[in-house]
C-alpha cells in the first residue's frame, strides 16, 4: 500500500484550540498521543476565548476580563496569521512551540514567548507584529475558524472542541476531554475509544466528576 493510501485511510480528527488555553494544550498532548496508537490524524483549527467572550465580558470576573483584554488576543491573532499567510500545516508544530514556551517553559502568553515560537518553528519574526495590530488584518478568518468549531458544540463551552466523522456520515463534536496529566500510549487510546463511544450516543449531554488537580495558571 502506498503511502498516500496509508494516510487516506486515516480517520481526520479536528481540533479546535486557543493557544492561551491550558486545558486546551493538556488535550491537545492527548490527542497527538492516540495519534500514535491509532488510526487519526490530527487537522488544527483556531478558536478564540477573546472571541467567544466578547459579548459577554460584564458578566466575566474582573481578572478573567483583564486577562483576555491584555493576554488573549496577541497570541491567536499570530497563530491566525501564521495560516493565513503560510498554510495550515503550520499550525500544529506553531502550537507545539507556542504551548512548549507558554504552558511547560512557564514563559507564560508574553509576546517574547510568541517571537521564540516563530523563531523555534522557523517562521518569519516580523509575524510578531501582528500581535499589537488592532485592526486585525486576519479578523474574519480568525472568527470564521471560530464559529466553524463553536457552533458544533453551543457557546457555553470554550477550547478545545474535537470533531470527527459519525458512522452516519454526521460529525461527532465535543467539548474537551479536560485531562491532567495527559494519558499516553495504551491509556491515552483507551480514554479516546472511551470517549468517542459516550459523544456518539444519541441525546448525550454531559459528563462530569469531581477535580482536583488542575493546571498551574499563575503564569496566564
Amino acid at each position: 500500500m502506498s503511502e498516500s493510501a496509508t494516510t487516506s485511510a486515516k480517520t481526520p480528527v479536528d481540533f479546535w484550540f486557543d493557544p492561551l488555553c491550558p486545558w486546551a494544550w493538556m488535550t491537545s498532548r492527548w490527542v497527538l498521543e492516540v495519534e500514535k496508537v491509532r488510526d487519526i490524524e490530527v487537522r488544527w483549527h483556531i478558536m478564540s476565548l477573546a472571541v467567544l467572550n466578547e459579548d459577554k465580558l460584564d458578566t466575566l470576573p474582573d481578572e478573567y476580563r483583564e486577562m483576555l483584554a491584555t493576554k488573549a488576543w496577541k497570541p491567536v491573532r499570530v497563530v491566525t496569521a501564521a495560516w493565513q499567510k503560510h498554510g495550515a500545516d503550520v499550525l500544529g508544530p506553531l502550537y507545539t512551540a507556542l504551548g512548549t514556551r507558554i504552558h511547560n517553559n512557564g514563559e507564560g502568553p508574553t509576546v517574547e514567548a510568541v517571537a521564540g515560537a516563530l523563531a523555534d518553528v522557523g517562521l518569519p519574526a516580523d509575524l510578531i507584529d501582528y500581535a499589537d495590530q488592532e485592526d486585525f488584518e486576519f479578523d474574519a478568518e480568525l472568527r470564521a475558524s471560530h464559529k466553524e468549531g463553536i457552533e458544533k458544540v453551543g457557546q457555553e463551552v470554550g477550547t478545545p472542541v474535537i470533531a470527527v466523522p459519525g458512522a452516519d456520515g454526521e460529525q461527532i463534536a465535543f467539548f474537551g476531554p479536560v485531562v491532567t496529566p495527559a494519558p499516553k500510549g495504551e491509556a491515552a487510546a483507551r480514554l479516546w475509544d472511551g470517549t468517542l463511544a459516550v459523544a456518539s450516543v444519541p441525546g448525550f449531554y454531559e459528563i462530569k466528576r469531581t477535580r482536583t488537580v488542575g493546571p498551574d495558571f499563575s503564569n496566564l
